[in-house]
């Protein structure tokens, strides 16, 4: 059964009143008959291009989030608009938050590629803006020390520490071989997504007692997987780490099988292992392959409060809707993202301000399992880590068939259980 939205929280929704955006002062005349004037957000996404789809759905759940709140009467009133940029490419960053602050928004929420994140992360809060990351990981999005700039989502030291963390303890007691003799051996994009994730894995690994043989860095964008293979001949690991994006991700697990190479773990630390692409494209050359995630809309529903339940439920309900499908990775981001912005946040500012929304964010203490993407909040006031939330939900997920992926780690997601030993098909 799906929950009215406004009974899905029952977090106190604070009077925002008549300092709600300075857009406000001296309208509240012209629009009496019309209502209260909206309270506008900025959006910055690249919602064409190569990235359009998985951006688009993350722009469509933060959309999703903005109409259930609106459905429930708004922030104190006021509806909630997106005053929307298409960026694609970093050139267009300060264009783009230029016409944004001119428009008055005092948050921006995007951006879904770190390439993007990290510029606009910085000038938005340059110019007294609240900056809200729906997506992008790579650890510089919140590192820049801003008190304006906030994510929701997993970062990518996370992730790489929820990978390493699960080799250590899952995986190695598994392969039969002492901890001092695993071998491993890692492949890595060379940008700040790719490092972020990677370097946090093998400080993890490395604390727990195996060997690094050594890591090739690659241009994901013009790989050359020549001299990336004969690397992994030569060192021979038991474990391969990769941390890539998606369609590197892809072409680097055909160069691997291409090669004739095997390894008894092959993990990916990054989102791109997951991506429904992955296993829609490699088929049966996906099966076995692990990989640290966001949670999608398929991990176990007991890890979710009540209240989070039926709130996932209304958005699942929606976006089927306006899809026809079952919400993905993206959306659910997008979706979490946008409604502690909009639900939980700005109702408890006291004005439109940038720096009382980011003091009422820095309030907020919500348990694991309160979001429907199964995490919680509570944003880091650490050196490095500003803004960064410290209870971001993150899986392991194994693709354990031909395009059949299942949710094997923490147990309070999990679907499923490791397989060590697959079938090629």
């Amino acid at each position: 059964m799906v929950q009215d939205p406004g009974a899905a929280r029952s977090r106190p929704v604070g009077l925002i009143g008549a300092l709600l955006l300075p857009v406000l002062a001296g309208a509240c005349a012209t629009v009496a008959a019309a209502g209260p004037v909206p309270l506008r957000i900025g959006a910055i996404f690249p919602l064409s291009g190569s990235t359009a789809p998985d951006s688009t759905d993350e722009y469509l759940g933060v959309t999703l989030a903005a109409q259930m709140v609106n459905a429930a009467g708004g922030v104190a009133g006021h509806r909630i608009t997106l005053d929307v940029r298409d960026v694609e490419d970093q050139t267009q960053i300060p264009a783009a938050v230029a016409s944004l602050h001119n428009d008055g928004v005092p948050a921006v929420i995007g951006a879904y590629s770190s390439q993007l994140s990290i510029p606009a992360a910085a000038a938005v809060s340059a110019d007294g803006m609240v900056y809200w990351e729906t997506g992008a990981v790579a650890d510089r999005v919140t590192g820049q020390g801003s008190p304006l700039v906030f994510r929701v989502g997993v970062d990518g030291a996370e992730l790489g520490s929820n990978s390493g963390t699960f080799i250590v303890t899952q995986l190695v007691p598994r392969l039969g071989i002492p901890l001092a003799r695993v071998r491993v051996y890692f492949v890595t994009a060379d940008d700040e997504y790719g490092h972020s994730v990677a370097d946090a894995t093998r400080t993890a690994v490395a604390a727990g007692g195996m060997r690094v043989m050594g890591e090739s860095v690659y241009n994901p964008y013009t790989p050359d997987w020549t001299p990336v293979m004969q690397a992994i001949a030569a060192a021979k690991p038991d474990i391969l780490v990769l941390s890539s994006h998606i369609q590197d991700g892809i072409a680097f697990r055909r160069a691997f099988l291409a090669a004739g190479l095997e390894v008894k773990v092959f993990m990916g630390t990054t989102m791109a292992q997951c991506d429904q692409d992955f296993g829609n494209v490699l088929g049966s050359g996906a099966v076995g392959v692990f990989a640290s995630d966001r949670p999608q809309g398929d991990f176990n529903p007991n890890a979710l409060d009540p209240q989070a339940r039926a709130l996932y439920d209304r958005f699942a309900a929606l976006w089927k809707q306006r899809t026809g499908t079952g919400p993905d990775e993206e959306g659910i981001a997008g979706f979490s993202a946008g409604w502690v912005l909009f639900a939980d946040v700005l109702g408890r500012a006291g004005s439109g301000a940038a720096d009382d929304i980011a003091a009422a964010a820095r309030s907020l203490d919500l348990p694991d399992g309160s979001l429907p993407n199964g995490g919680g909040v509570l944003f880091s006031s650490a050196p490095g880590q500003l803004g960064q939330n410290v209870r971001a939900a993150a899986v392991i997920w194994q693709w354990q068939a031909p395009r059949v992926s299942v949710v094997v780690w923490p147990p309070v997601y999990a679907t499923g259980q490791v397989k060590m030993t697959l079938p090629a098909a």
